[in-house]
């Protein structure tokens, strides 16, 4: 069942490097990217920060375990002048590098390690995966603060702040 989402969306998506340097991607089996080189990616529920968000779809995609590192990137566009389509980038980091891929079949046809010049060499990349590939975004990624309270006037039941150290 589709949810309404209004006319303002907070999507995210994920990085994952393995050991290897190879990139977890995704070809869903719906939407634009039906059949494309993706990244594991989904909506922001109520209640979850962005960074649980991402963590909660790789693990529902993919079956993989991970760790937020640092925001990387930050994807908006307006869609048919009507939708403001938003998106925060993570670079996540395996939490135990033994795992298997196990796909959400109802969403993916695929899940899989490449390196970033194979994704760059295959027609079946996603123009924003293509972009990524050919960018080095671990040297600017943003890190998080945790721990801060900005005051409990605000009621704030999770709070992180992202910035380059």
């Amino acid at each position: 069942m589709k949810k309404d989402r209004g006319k303002v969306w907070l999507g995210v998506a994920g990085v994952t490097v393995n050991q290897l340097g190879q990139w977890l991607v995704v070809k869903k089996a719906y939407s634009g990217l039906h059949g494309r080189w993706s990244l594991p990616a989904g909506f922001v529920n109520a209640g979850e920060t962005i960074d649980e968000a991402i963590v909660r779809e790789i693990k529902e995609e993919t079956g993989i375990d991970c760790l937020v590192s640092g925001l990387i990137g930050f994807r908006t566009g307006v869609i048919r002048n009507d939708i403001s389509d938003n998106m925060a980038i993570f670079y996540c980091r395996m939490s135990d590098e033994q795992q298997a891929l196990c796909i959400q079949e109802n969403e993916l046809l695929e899940a899989k390690w490449l390196y970033p010049k194979e994704l760059a060499q295959d027609e079946m990349t996603s123009v924003m995966l293509r972009e990524m590939v050919s960018n080095q975004f671990e040297k600017h990624r943003l890190d998080a603060i945790e721990g801060i309270n900005p005051g409990d006037v605000f009621g704030y039941s999770s709070y992180k702040l992202f910035f380059k150290k």
